[in-house]
C-alpha cells in the first residue's frame, strides 16, 4: 500500500509524503487492517534510525529515507536505501580474469563441519588491488573442495562464471552490508579491501547460516 488513492477515492499523488503518510495510517485504523496488510514502521527520530540499523541479525538490511516534503512521482524513484556496512575477513578460494591480474575473488569461509563454503564475490578489483594480490595466488591442485562446482555470476544474470580455482590459503579483509541469505551468503557484492598474510584461514569467522 502506498497511500496514493486511499483516502474516498481521491488521488493523493500531488500531496507531500509527510500527509500520504498520515492518510494511510488513518486508513489502517480506521478499517483495523492486520496481515497480510503490513504498514512499515516510519520515524524521524535519528535514535530509533540507529537502533533499527543494529538489527542486522535478524535480517534489517537498512533503512529507506525520504523527503518529508515530496509528492509522489510515479515511475520515478522517490527514496534512497541505507544500508550500514561491516570490516570481516574471508579467504579466497577462486578468482576470475588472469592468474596474473585477477579481476575478481570469489570469497569462502568454513562452516561449522568444516568444509569451504563459497560466501560471496567481489567487485571488479582496481588495478592496485589486482596487483597486489596476484603474487599471493597459486593454482589450486584437483583436491580443491571446489572441483567441479559451478558459480552463477549473480547479481541479476544467469550466466556461468569462467572461474580459476587458487588454494584456499590466502585471507583478505572485505567490507560487507549485512544482507545475507539462509546458507550465510553475502546477498550483495563485497568489497575487496587487502590481503592479510598474518591470517591464516582458521582465524576467519565460521559461516552462520540463518
Amino acid at each position: 500500500m502506498s497511500g496514493a488513492n486511499l483516502h474516498d477515492s481521491q488521488a493523493l499523488t500531488s500531496w507531500p509524503y509527510r500527509r500520504r503518510r498520515t492518510a494511510l495510517e488513518s486508513v489502517f485504523s480506521a478499517r483495523r487492517l492486520t496481515a497480510p496488510w503490513t504498514l512499515c514502521p516510519s520515524t524521524t527520530d535519528q535514535d530509533v534510525v540507529n537502533e533499527w540499523l543494529t538489527w542486522g541479525a535478524v535480517g534489517m538490511e537498512g533503512v529507506i529515507y525520504k523527503r518529508l516534503t515530496e509528492p509522489y512521482r510515479p515511475g520515478a524513484r522517490g527514496w534512497l536505501k541505507y544500508k550500514p556496512r561491516e570490516t570481516t575477513e574471508a579467504i579466497v578460494g577462486a578468482i576470475t580474469g588472469p592468474l596474473a591480474a585477477p579481476r575478481t575473488l570469489l570469497l569462502a569461509r568454513h562452516d561449522t563441519g568444516g568444509d569451504l563454503q563459497y560466501v560471496g564475490r567481489t567487485t571488479t578489483l582496481a588495478a592496485s588491488a589486482s596487483g597486489s594480490i596476484a603474487p599471493l595466488l597459486t593454482v589450486s591442485s584437483d583436491e580443491h573442495p571446489w572441483t567441479a562446482w559451478t558459480f552463477s555470476a549473480g547479481w541479476g544474470s544467469r550466466d556461468t562464471l569462467d572461474v580459476t580455482l587458487v588454494q584456499p590459503d590466502v585471507v583478505g579483509e572485505v567490507g560487507v552490508d549485512v544482507a545475507r541469505d539462509s546458507a550465510g551468503r553475502w546477498r550483495h557484492p563485497v568489497r575487496w579491501h587487502r590481503p592479510l598474510p598474518d591470517l591464516s584461514p582458521a582465524d576467519v569467522p565460521r559461516i552462520e547460516p540463518r
